[in-house]
């Protein structure tokens, strides 16, 4: 089962051109109850406090629940009849995740009725049935402070991995930071992905072609880990602890040169509000690094977009569509432009989106929408750490990876 893949690049470049919403929004019926679980970002408020400007006077109820835990949380919340929450925002990943388990309904119907101004572009489709609609893209990146590599003697923004480390090091010897490097590098799903990064750079393929049998024991795979290394190397001695939020503030703060961050968080450490002017004057958006130069960069393209329980009544879905879409529009892009790269009419590329577009048109995959790759997630961010704290060979480390997916695999029957 694959879902259909769309192109970020193409997406990037070319959805800037949607009709305009009309003045009056049809939100749908009135007096249902309005449950949004969603990630804590800029962005993600942004739609969700238009969606509730919208339409939120006519619900019952309009709440929401932002968090960092919304990925953990997601599909216990929708699994009891009526779900938890009416809408999850997701992305690539968390959308196969709800999907293996039935939880996310088909919204053909729904996209006929009040998603008139929707491009088709952005209908995340498997089979002809749309299962999400996105509204923005997002990749991790290399962020860079200029003043401080040319205090390091070094006057060009690192392209590669090994750039980024010989960059780390001349700012270690220079006596400027003892740890330039921040990454989103926490136990579990970030570990995972900061791998799938790297390994995706290497040219490493997750499965064997056409199974679901895993192939990140292979010579990419130790390559990742071993650049991953010689990354943390130079990272904060507790980065195992550390995921999107750590990492921001740790930039804001003054403690870091070098990072490999979220595009999304772009916006607010280049704001006025977190840090010091010195800080955000001189903080350069780029490419992911790759490992060779002009290679692909170590990145896992994705977009973010909202789906509709299947376990809530048809009501409760049409109105919860109808103000998620209300919110999908040139006005709230104009009010919110810096906090995403978004994938609607009136966005306009500035700084903050400099990183991810970059990323996306130097050639970068999005990330695997395949039902299994959770699973191979999961089993990267549980052991990898042992590796990473230097307690065992990266060889031994892909083993230990394989063998979790492999049972994980077969208890969800995509191994027999």
């Amino acid at each position: 089962m694959f879902l259909h893949k769309i192109t970020m690049t193409g997406m990037i470049a070319g959805l800037m051109s949607t009709a305009a919403f009309a003045e009056d929004v049809n939100c749908g019926p009135a007096g249902q109850s309005i449950r949004i679980l969603a990630s804590d970002f800029p962005a993600i408020h942004a739609v969700v406090d238009d969606a509730e400007k919208n339409c939120g006077a006519q619900a019952a109820e309009f709440t929401r629940n932002h968090t960092t835990e919304a990925r953990q949380i997601m599909n216990a919340a929708l699994k009891p009849d009526p779900a938890e929450y009416t809408s999850v925002i997701v992305a690539n990943s968390t959308l196969t995740q709800l999907m293996n388990d039935g939880l996310v309904r088909p919204l053909n119907d729904l996209v006929e009725k009040y998603g008139q101004n929707l491009p088709k572009n952005l209908l995340i489709t498997l089979d002809g049935k749309v299962m999400a609609v996105a509204f923005m893209a997002n990749a991790q990146h290399l962020f860079s402070r200029k003043d401080i590599l040319a205090e390091a003697g070094i006057d060009t923004i690192p392209t590669t991995y090994d750039e980024v480390v010989a960059a780390a090091k001349a700012i270690r010897e220079a006596g400027i930071m003892e740890h330039p490097i921040v990454m989103n590098m926490k136990t579990g799903w970030n570990v995972g992905e900061s791998f799938n990064l790297v390994f995706m750079a290497h040219g490493g393929e997750f499965f064997k072609p056409g199974t679901a049998e895993p192939a990140v024991n292979s010579p990419a795979g130790v390559a990742a880990l071993n650049t991953l290394k010689a990354l943390v190397e130079y990272a904060h001695p507790d980065h195992l602890t550390q995921a999107s939020n750590e990492t921001q503030g740790l930039w804001e703060a003054g403690q870091a040169a070098l990072g490999i961050m979220w595009g999304s968080r772009g916006a607010p450490i280049l704001d006025k509000e977190g840090a010091m002017a010195k800080i955000t004057a001189n903080t350069v958006l780029s490419a992911a690094p790759s490992v060779a130069p002009g290679g692909v960069p170590g990145a896992t393209l994705w977009w973010d977009g909202f789906t509709i329980s299947t376990n809530i009544p048809d009501a409760a879905a049409e109105a919860t569509f109808a103000a998620l879409a209300s919110a999908l529009n040139a006005d709230m892009v104009a009010a919110n432009n810096d906090d995403a790269v978004w994938l609607l009419e009136g966005f306009k590329p500035g700084p903050a989106a400099a990183g991810v577009a970059a990323t996306a048109q130097g050639g970068a995959k999005p990330y695997p929408m395949i039902p299994q790759i959770g699973l191979m997630h999961n089993a990267l961010g549980a052991e990898l750490a042992d590796f990473l704290k230097g307690d065992e060979s990266a060889e031994k480390a892909l083993a230990d990876v394989e063998a979790a997916y492999i049972t994980a695999a077969k208890e969800a029957g995509f191994l027999k």
